[in-house]
């Protein structure tokens, strides 16, 4: 009976904190001070408990606005750890004006020159896969103006032979029972390289392109030689359809599929641009002439063969990869190779050469620290089909914008909550539970600042990011920024919900009151725990 009144007691003080609002709370005092023994015991211990759910309120809001303005130190921290190096202002500012030589002229290929000069600076290979006429030799043939580098182009067939890619046999040498190719003007000297329709290259061929694509090195004759390949650009109208094929196809860490000019950019294509640049003009007059590598002063500056494997050490020594994005990673190749029907295979080597772009990416966007949105770089990178492509981008951007984690941080406070039932106020064991709730909520505290950073800063990270194209970004931000925001008011309730208990805790607050704070939790710790308890 006296369980049943209590209950009722508990039910009636939490409709009126409800109703009444924080403002009851002094008149309540006032009121027990002024009545003192006239009030009934039962009634008097109603507004001390709804006294007491008041100010764990009123200390949990207080710490939720400290948590909020703490976003903003986290932002200028982010702001000072971005261009570290005054060398990277440098080289953004010589990747920016490479990226306007590559694409002047061209209408509906930002994205291709972007991830064509992140292969360069990386020191990896890329794929353009797609119809004739797309402008893919093109683009190998200004890159090689860009970085000033021997070029070598050819067009494979059935019937390509060795020596039309590594050169004719020597016949001095042949003379002297030697068998060596002069390789002087073939793909062996070559920085910048354009090979179209790779995937028509027969048996003789494979052997020594892997060796020079993977390990820059060629075998000729009896010696092993270095081979100064930077990027070697390949081109196809189709994928490869043999399994011979497959070790030459996953060398290529980028992948891009290049289309045709949509409808809307056709009146530009057609129109056509002035090349005022002569730079851009020497560029396309067929293959790249050796340019002298000094520059004036008033000339601006370009990037040099030189730079390429300078930044990539260099950033690769610098750049940190944090878990939250090994974890991302992990979890990508698993969904691709697990869930995927059929399933998408990825390479060990794959991964960590993707790895390594990241931190280049990261390096020259400013950071030492690779960030998850420099996981979208792997759209282009993790698949093997043209529908995996899809497949890849859908699973990030939903990686991005909702966090699963909060459903586990759900089922761990509910069995906290049960525990902090269980010690009914002891002291020893409330400053356990308080411990264990505390690191629960430096967690979430990181994640509601981070979210926050990001919306309040409206996706700076994606808009400003030097290898994603801005039509790219805004519809990127277009897709994210409303199931983020969703995303952000969860986590900031399950926080709040965090601080109710490390609060209660610090309070030694005794069952029946967190009942009042949490009645959801208190609900399924009635429901779901033992009868006994």
């Amino acid at each position: 009976m006296e369980g049943a009144m209590h209950r009722a007691a508990l039910q009636r003080t939490c409709l009126a904190a409800r109703t009444r609002g924080r403002g009851c709370g002094k008149r309540m005092k006032r009121s027990i001070r002024a009545q003192g023994g006239d009030m009934p015991a039962w009634e008097q211990q109603e507004l001390e408990i709804e006294q007491e759910v008041l100010e764990v309120q009123r200390a949990v809001e207080q710490e939720l606005q400290r948590v909020r303005d703490a976003g903003q130190g986290h932002k200028n921290k982010q702001e000072e750890e971005t261009n570290f190096d005054e060398e990277v202002v440098q080289i953004q500012e010589r990747i920016e004006r490479a990226t306007k030589l590559l694409k002047r002229g061209l209408v509906e290929r930002e994205k291709d020159v972007k991830l064509l000069l992140l292969a360069t600076l990386c020191r990896e290979h890329i794929l353009f896969i797609g119809p004739p006429g797309t402008a893919k030799s093109e683009l190998a043939r200004r890159m090689s103006m860009i970085c000033r580098g021997n070029y070598f182009e050819r067009l494979l067939t059935r019937f390509s032979v060795p020596e039309e890619l590594f050169g004719p046999l020597s016949m001095k040498g042949l003379e002297m029972d030697q068998y060596v190719r002069q390789t002087r003007g073939y793909l062996p000297e070559a920085s910048i390289a354009f090979v179209d329709e790779i995937f028509k290259a027969n048996s003789a061929i494979l052997n020594a392109i892997l060796t020079i694509l993977n390990e820059r090195l060629f075998d000729n004759g009896n010696k092993r030689i270095p081979v100064p390949l930077v990027c070697l650009v390949g081109a196809s109208n189709e994928l490869p359809e043999s399994e011979e094929l497959d070790a030459l196809y996953d060398r290529f860490l980028i992948r891009k599929i290049v289309r045709q000019v949509s409808e809307a950019g056709l009146n530009e294509l057609l129109t056509g641009v002035d090349l005022e640049d002569d730079d851009v003009e020497q560029a396309t007059e067929g293959e790249a002439v050796p340019v002298n590598p000094s520059l004036d002063d008033e000339q601006e500056p370009v990037l040099l063969v030189e730079d390429f494997e300078g930044i990539r050490k260099t950033a690769i020594a610098k750049v940190t990869v944090p878990q939250t994005v090994i974890n991302l990673i992990t979890d990508l190749r698993t969904y691709l190779q697990d869930k995927c029907e059929p399933p998408v295979y990825v390479s060990d080597r794959r991964l960590v050469k993707a790895v390594a772009m990241l931190k280049v990416a990261a390096y020259t966007n400013g950071r030492s620290q690779v960030n998850e949105f420099d996981c979208l770089l792997l759209t282009h990178c993790l698949w093997q089909r043209t529908e995996d492509c899809d497949k890849v981008e859908d699973w990030l951007l939903s990686q991005l914008s909702v966090d699963d984690g909060a459903k586990q941080v759900k089922y761990l406070l509910k069995g906290l909550f049960a525990r902090a039932c269980r010690a009914q106020g002891d002291a020893q064991k409330c400053a356990s539970i308080e411990g264990e709730v505390s690191k629960v909520k430096e967690l979430l505290s990181l994640k509601v600042s981070a979210l926050s950073d990001t919306l309040v800063g409206g996706f700076s990270s994606i808009r400003n990011h030097l290898w994603i194209g801005q039509d790219d970004a805004e519809a990127i931000v277009a897709t994210i920024s409303p199931l983020m925001e969703k995303n952000r008011t969860a986590v900031e309730e399950l926080l709040g919900e965090v601080l109710i208990l490390e609060v209660a805790m610090s309070r030694k607050t005794e069952p029946h009151i967190l009942a009042e704070l949490l009645p959801a939790y208190w609900a399924d710790f009635i429901r779901n725990g033992p009868t006994g308890q």
